[in-house]
């Protein structure tokens, strides 16, 4: 995997006053010119607005004067940290709301990328990664560079670097864009989260079009309720975001959507029983080698067949959301429809470890941490696999507890065998987060048959396999493509895909 350059090698930037005028701060000091801008004390380089945001320990202030030894031309903060950053004699920017005034103003020094090169943004809790893969498969058809920001990575073209959260902050995410712009990126796609959203990274970003999947239970130790998550999730389907928007109407979040967009909307529908909407997704029905094929109805009632190497309705959701949304932002139709069918692999989406042969399962990992994907993941094993479904899963520590039933009644649902064990306990006792999975396992099965509670989770997989047949598939969820799990505050190296290949090799060692 290349090195991605973070920031462009040449900008024009703009002076403190036009900036400070951008953001809505006041602005403290002479008037000087900026280059780039960082929220990071340690990545600052000369001509660097930095940002000094309150933190969750600690103020950014608290690294101005770091920052102005590496050659800040000014700080951005709020009235909090004003006395620090005033301290290092630098012009001060000073903000009633810091996090979106240091997104309008990166937009600002780094001459409104998003201008140039056109973004498509996907939200929604389920979808979105696999989703981006696509779309930028579609894209690649169109462009010969094309950039992609997400949960699994950062790429321009053909140089990528893994992500270390699924939407950046500001500044490093104009950066990014005007290094697409400078690289030659004829288009982008991005992964507009929540949370990111409610902490205004996205905000200075100028969307093509905007994409929703679904909205289901997730995230609300942030949001705290569905209708505070709905409301944040809208907020970018409005002008001062989007041009224009597509909406999946499977569920009734996207639904209401539709009536409270104020921008154009483009609606798809891809599961029986939704409403007819302007693009439909038909006759979807399993392939031989794993995937799903179906018709895209468009507007105007012409047939496309499409075929895609993913399985389960969930992915016919993804792959019509990103046909159409390619095709909004000017894919033509049929090119938009070849390019998701040959998109790259999505590193821990549905994906294969060991296919299934005379003497081994099939066995595979997934990042399905919700209730509503963990059951969706789960029917798309089904239609692939001719014996038993056997699960391995747990669920994050100091995340939302209430999910955690609903992981446990999703997986006693939809799955033949069931193996609760630990993913990222974080600091919290892991025995908390299992006996309130198994709560929701206990209410389906209340003698919890075929249920195990196994760890660590290394040794739950091998649980699972030493149970399964060759007719059998094993999926582990919740980790998807991490590389690390995280106990007690230390990140152990630790993958599924791994932990699966392990543990495959010893029973056959057994065996022989």
């Amino acid at each position: 995997m290349a090195d991605l350059a973070m920031r462009p090698e040449r900008v024009a930037g703009a002076s403190i006053a036009a900036v400070a005028a951008r953001a809505g701060t006041d602005h403290e000091g002479p008037d000087g010119h900026l280059t780039g801008a960082t929220v990071d004390s340690r990545a600052v380089e000369p001509g660097d607005l930095f940002c000094a945001m309150p933190g969750e320990h600690v103020h950014g202030a608290a690294f101005a004067a770091q920052a102005a030894e590496r050659g800040a031309a000014a700080i951005l903060t709020d009235r909090a940290g004003a006395p620090q950053a005033r301290a290092t004699g630098l012009p001060v920017l000073v903000a009633t709301h810091p996090r979106r005034a240091a997104a309008l103003a990166a937009a600002a020094i780094y001459g409104d990328p998003a201008r140039d090169v056109p973004v498509i943004g996907l939200t929604g809790t389920n979808g979105k990664t696999t989703t981006s893969f696509l779309v930028e498969g579609a894209l690649r058809q169109a462009y010969d560079t094309v950039g992609l920001l997400g949960t699994v990575e950062m790429r321009i073209g053909d140089q990528s670097q893994p992500s270390s959260r699924t939407t950046t902050e500001a500044p490093m995410l104009q950066g990014l864009l005007a290094r697409m712009r400078e690289a030659g990126a004829g288009a982008a796609v991005m992964e507009a989260s929540s949370q990111a959203i409610a902490l205004e990274r996205v905000t200075g970003t100028r969307f093509r079009v905007v994409l929703f999947t679904n909205l289901q239970y997730e995230h609300l130790d942030f949001h705290h309720t569905m209708e505070e998550y709905f409301e944040e999730k809208a907020r970018i389907f409005t002008p001062e975001f989007a041009d224009r928007a597509v909406v999946l109407v499977d569920d009734e979040w996207g639904r209401r959507l539709v009536g409270e967009a104020t921008v154009p909307v483009e609606t798809v529908a891809t599961r029986p029983g939704s409403p007819a909407a302007d693009w439909n997704a038909v006759d979807a029905v399993p392939t031989d080698d794993g995937g799903m094929s179906f018709v895209l109805m468009d507007p105007r009632g012409s047939r496309h067949r499409v075929k895609v190497g993913l399985p389960g309705l969930i992915n016919v959701s993804n792959a019509a959301g990103a046909i159409v949304s390619a095709h909004a932002a000017g894919v033509p139709l049929e090119d938009a429809i070849r390019g998701v069918e040959h998109a790259r692999p999505v590193p821990g989406r549905t994906e294969v470890v060991t296919a299934r042969d005379a003497t081994t399962p099939m066995t595979v990992v997934d990042y399905a941490h919700t209730p509503d994907g963990l059951a969706a993941v789960l029917d798309a094993m089904r239609g692939v696999t001719p014996g038993r479904v056997i699960v391995v899963f747990g669920c994050d520590g100091l995340r939302d507890d209430s999910k955690r039933p609903g992981l446990g009644v999703a997986a006693a649902t939809h799955a033949d065998v069931v193996v609760v064990t630990d993913e990222n306990p974080r600091t919290e006792p892991p025995e908390q987060i299992r006996a309130r999975i198994l709560e929701g396992v206990d209410a389906e099965r209340p003698g919890r048959a075929d249920v195990l509670e196994v760890t660590p989770r290394a040794a739950a997989v091998e649980a699972a396999v030493r149970l399964a047949t060759p007719q059998d598939t094993i999926i582990a969820t919740g980790k998807g493509h991490e590389t690390t799990q995280e106990i007690d505050g230390v990140h152990h190296p630790y993958t599924d895909a791994g932990a699966f290949r392990d543990a495959l090799a010893r029973v056959a060692a057994e065996r022989a």
